[in-house]
């Protein structure tokens, strides 16, 4: 939870997509995000800037001077890592029913993965399997 009282899977959509752009792209102004996101959610200037105010008051986006003009640059305050498990461990237990094979199998349906990510999922698969039969901590992954 961040300071604000609210996680990243109650987010508003355009809350969550606006922080995403954040994690991907990193710092930016209100006018970078709205132009990155317009292929898939047009918004006005002000909605971007509402969104970011909202954004800052929960505590998950830090606001800062910009070099030049009047223009704020914002980033996110934490990494993405947390808010993937969290809307992965509540997409599986709410559509899924609490199987993570099932949403594995969903997501490799629907985006079957290329050969390097098929080498890429056993080696991890391969890590899990001799990290549990070993007793140890299983790894994070590669997300931040």
């Amino acid at each position: 939870m961040y300071g604000g009282g609210m996680d990243e899977n109650q987010l508003p959509d355009a809350e969550l997509e606006v922080l995403a752009c954040l994690w991907k792209h990193g710092q930016l102004t209100a006018r970078s995000i709205r132009e990155r996101m317009v292929g898939y959610r047009p918004m006005t200037h002000a909605a971007v800037s509402t969104l970011l105010k909202r954004l800052q008051d929960k505590g998950m986006v830090v606001r800062e001077k910009g070099p030049v003009g009047k223009a704020f640059l914002y980033r996110a305050a934490t990494g993405p890592r947390r808010a993937y498990r969290r809307i992965v461990d509540d997409l599986i237990e709410r559509i899924f029913s609490g199987s993570g094979t099932a949403l594995v199998t969903t997501l490799l349906e629907a985006r079957p993965p290329s050969a390097g990510e098929l080498e890429e999922l056993q080696r991890l698969l391969d890590d899990y399997r001799q990290r549990e039969e070993d007793g140890c901590e299983l790894p994070k992954g590669q997300l931040e």
